[in-house]
């Protein structure tokens, strides 16, 4: 399998091979995945190794594959790895619960401990808030993943509490058309964004539904840029941009995007977000 792995795979093995290598594992990660089903291999390969009791430079190709944990895991038998998925159209509260009080028990393998929800989006009110809970106040070597098609659909107080990794890569998408183009060039020149402020509203960013896809694109076509020094030469003016500013660009974009989940008025919205654009310059 490694061998067949696509650039955004192997950026995503390279970066768990350092959260292990450096022992700095997070109390939550947000996976973003076009297809789990596809990427649930790899994300599974993660979560053996941070349950498997060899140490990980042992581990060969992200899995060690001999010990009783990663057989168990394998099996869906291993007692300190649970799996969450809708019930029905939505992950209901009940379900979180009866999580929680399973992983109060003491381990009888192990030290650490492993959620995952998949389709982190499908979480109800009600069940959001329970989960929220277990967020803010992490108990040690419980650790969180959750995975979704698109980040900006969780809500934005679990989003912001987790670390989020990425297993998408939209930079040969059908979503990266000319006027995509054009934007991302504007966004870049920065004052171009007022200049064009009618074009833009009303054939680019024609609502909030498109400005969020819109975006959410930006930000990782351009944390997929910094990664890749062969990247795509249609963003080649990306190349003008300091790496501080680039990273700016993406901050603001994390920052302003979950806002549009709210009743606000967009227009007021777009103004506010131009003008954090334009203070990167």
């Amino acid at each position: 399998m490694m061998d067949n792995l696509t650039e955004i795979q192997k950026r995503f093995v390279d970066y768990i091979e350092k959260i292990m290598n450096s022992n700095k594992l997070s109390h939550a990660y947000l996976i973003e995945t076009e297809d789990t089903s596809l990427e649930f291999p790899l994300i599974l390969m993660f979560v053996k190794l941070i349950l498997c009791p060899k140490n990980f430079v042992e581990c060969k190709m992200l899995n060690c594959g001999q010990c009783n944990n990663c057989k168990l895991i394998d099996s869906n038998n291993f007692p300190d790895f649970e799996v969450i998925e809708a019930d029905g159209a939505q992950i209901k509260k009940n379900q979180l619960l009866e999580l929680k009080d399973e992983f109060q028990k003491t381990s009888l393998i192990g030290k650490r401990r492993v959620y995952l929800i998949k389709d982190a989006e499908k979480l109800n009110p009600s069940s959001a808030n329970t989960m929220l809970k277990f967020l803010e106040e992490p108990e040690d070597n419980i650790i969180a993943i959750l995975l979704t098609k698109n980040r900006y659909q969780v809500i934005d107080t679990i989003l912001s509490r987790c670390q989020v990794l990425t297993l998408t890569d939209v930079s040969d998408s059908s979503i990266i058309d000319d006027n995509f183009l054009l934007f991302f060039q504007y966004l870049i020149n920065g004052d171009d964004l007022f200049i064009h402020y009618k074009e833009i509203l009303e054939n680019i960013l024609t609502d909030k539904t498109v400005a969020k896809d819109i975006l959410s694109n930006v930000e990782k076509i351009i944390i997929q840029y910094l990664s890749d020094s062969n990247f795509n030469d249609k963003f080649s003016f990306l190349n003008k941009v300091s790496k501080k500013n680039l990273l700016k660009y993406v901050s603001i974009i994390e920052e302003e995007l979950p806002k549009l989940v709210y009743n606000i008025n967009y227009k007021l919205w777009l103004d506010a977000i131009y003008s954090r654009f334009l203070e990167v310059k």
